[in-house]
């Protein structure tokens, strides 16, 4: 339905809808009214007529958001891996998940959970709590307005607002987000956010390595460093150099 309404010029009625996706009235007119309050269509009730909504927009031009970041996002990306010997990743914020669109993986190393495509909830990944610690505290107060928000995967990891917030003051005052076990038992994450030319954040980069490897402060601030410098790598090529300062 949403593909048919794509293609007209103009909003069209119900009973053109019905012809073009062979539905039965009642379930075109439910489906309709569905997307209506998700924002996917709106109704002219003066013309009797179905047009698309502002999240049809938002959900098509988040994907041409994507995919130029992808492209920027992939050589740093292999870099990284080089720099580290550590598997990295680009995630973005959708809704209280994040979705992984790169996945650059080092020679060796076993797969990891975060392939292309696969979508975690935020408040447990790294690459979610450096976006989440970027964004105001009304938006994460939205995104999270009860404990039914918090998901668990291995009984670890925040499961209250407050919680989570004591979770995102920490990324703010380190300068990025960690994460221990909480999506893959014996895994650690370090990661940091990418922001655009208003310092809002677009995307995480996050390395993962074995939790064994960390005992090594070292290594796990060389990580860290890392992470961080590919970050502002990203930050600088996607504000073109003018987002704000973390």
């Amino acid at each position: 339905m949403l593909r048919f309404l794509a293609t007209q010029a103009d909003p069209v009625p119900l009973d053109r809808i019905m012809r073009a996706c062979d539905l039965p009235r009642s379930t075109a007119y439910h489906l309709l009214n569905t997307m209506i309050d998700e924002g996917f269509v709106v109704h002219l009730p003066d013309e009797h007529r179905y047009g698309l909504g502002v999240a049809a927009f938002e959900v098509g031009s988040g994907f041409t958001r994507q995919e130029p970041l992808a492209r920027l996002a992939r050589r740093p990306l292999a870099e990284l891996v080089d720099r580290t010997g550590h598997g990295a990743h680009l995630a973005v914020l959708h809704g209280r998940d994040v979705l992984y669109v790169i996945e650059e993986r080092a020679p060796g190393r076993p797969p990891l959970v975060t392939d292309v495509g696969v979508r975690l909830p935020a408040h447990l990944t790294a690459s979610g709590r450096a976006i989440l610690a970027a964004l105001p505290a009304s938006q994460v107060r939205a995104l999270y307005p009860d404990r039914d928000a918090f998901v668990d995967r291995h009984g670890n990891g925040p499961t209250s607002l407050s919680a989570l917030r004591t979770v995102l003051s920490a990324t703010r005052q380190r300068g990025h987000a960690t994460e221990d076990g909480e999506v893959t038992p014996g895994l650690r994450s370090v990661a940091a956010a990418v922001l655009d030319h208003n310092g809002h954040p677009v995307a995480g980069v996050a390395v993962t390595f074995p939790a064994a490897d960390a005992g090594d402060d070292v290594t796990a601030t060389r990580v860290a460093a890392a992470v961080t410098s590919t970050a502002d790598r990203l930050t600088r090529r996607v504000s073109g150099g003018t987002a704000a300062a973390r």
